[in-house]
């Protein structure tokens, strides 16, 4: 029996006070998801269409679109369907990645490598798209080899930046991409203290307290994405699967009766009410968890039927506006109805990618 959340409130509130490259396949050869099927597919088709034709600032190669990118080109693996727009996002912007002056390592300007990442992966295998990326990784990854290990200073950065640079280093068999990895995350899971071994949740610095739903979706994601990413046998794997289980189960305790995650997961009566972006990363993560033999299904289906439900017919309206997203933040927040961003529409349709997954008439037929 599974516990109800505020139960899992308290348990966890006791405890805090106790101390190789994928063949790449043509867009066009990708099976489409008859809607009538599926209705996942038809609420992720829905949730891409309206951001394209109605978002803001849809331009820069910024972490927000970025995260939406991904998103849409989800929508196009899962569904077969396309609105054509990630291809000339990324031609626009020259597949280059954003500069921070003073920061050449930021993490979020280099959010915008996973998306090239899929174009390149799942649709158009050019050697240019990866271009700027790998650049920036080698850079980096000489700069971890000097001993500077502290660039991942927020958990947001392990969504942001971890991803590429496990892909690249699979991908390139480089072995020092993949190590500069590992401690890069040691620094942040460790040496600076995000992850919170008595609650099995992060801390978005190491000067906060509460512990942010969105935050934990930055985390829990950049923890599936690169699981996906690293081989069975990769020496690094098992660090990461222990911190992506106990981060699911404390997340499985303290989900909200409608299927929400509050914005400060340890707090209910802060902010209270619905969040769609953090409750859209669980709901990715802890879907693939289940579909890739991790996560008992018994314990963690319910988890994600119950938020899909909620980020389907609550957060999503009829005409594919996604609300309920919580404003760029570095903490807990209030989230209105009407609060709708890139990278809460993108972490949507990730979410959806996975429940298709998991959902009798979703998977796609064959080609």
């Amino acid at each position: 029996m599974r516990f109800p959340g505020i139960r899992g409130f308290a348990v966890l509130a006791a405890a805090v006070a106790a101390g190789g490259l994928v063949p790449a396949v043509a867009a066009a050869s990708v099976p489409s998801v008859p809607s009538a099927q599926c209705a996942v597919a038809d609420a992720m088709v829905k949730a891409g269409d309206y951001w394209v034709a109605n978002g803001t600032d849809l331009a820069p190669a910024d972490w927000q679109n970025a995260t939406f990118h991904v998103g849409n080109l989800a929508v196009v693996r899962t569904t077969g369907v396309s609105n054509h727009q990630t291809l000339p996002w990324g031609e626009a912007n020259k597949y280059l990645l954003p500069k921070t002056p003073g920061q050449p390592f930021a993490a979020g300007d280099e959010a915008a490598g996973e998306a090239y990442l899929d174009l390149y992966t799942y649709f158009h295998p050019e050697p240019p798209i990866l271009a700027d990326l790998r650049s920036r990784l080698a850079d980096e990854v000489t700069s971890v080899q000097s001993g500077q290990t502290g660039y991942w200073d927020t958990v947001d950065a392990l969504n942001m930046a971890m991803p590429s640079f496990a892909r690249i280093g699979v991908m390139d068999q480089s072995e020092a991409t993949l190590d500069a990895m590992q401690k890069l995350f040691q620094h942040t899971e460790k040496q600076a203290g995000l992850f919170n071994e008595l609650t099995g949740l992060w801390r978005h610095d190491a000067g906060a307290r509460d512990f942010w739903s969105r935050g934990n979706g930055w985390a829990l994601a950049g923890l599936t994405k690169v699981l996906q990413a690293l081989p069975a046998n990769d020496p690094r794997r098992p660090e990461y699967l222990r911190v992506f289980k106990k981060m699911a189960t404390t997340l499985s305790l303290v989900q909200r009766p409608d299927g929400f995650w509050n914005t400060n997961l340890l707090n209910p009566f802060d902010h209270a009410g619905p969040e769609s972006s953090g409750t859209s990363l669980f709901t990715y993560g802890i879907a693939w968890g289940i579909n890739a033999g991790v996560l008992d299904t018994r314990w963690f289906k319910p988890v994600v039927d119950r938020a899909w439900k909620a980020l389907s017919t609550k957060a999503e309206r009829s005409d594919g506006f996604v609300g309920y997203v919580q404003p760029e933040a570095s903490g807990p927040g209030a989230a209105k109805a009407t609060d709708t961003a890139a990278y809460g529409v993108g972490a949507f349709l990730l979410a959806g990618q996975q429940v298709a997954d998991l959902t009798p008439g979703c998977a796609p037929p064959a080609a």
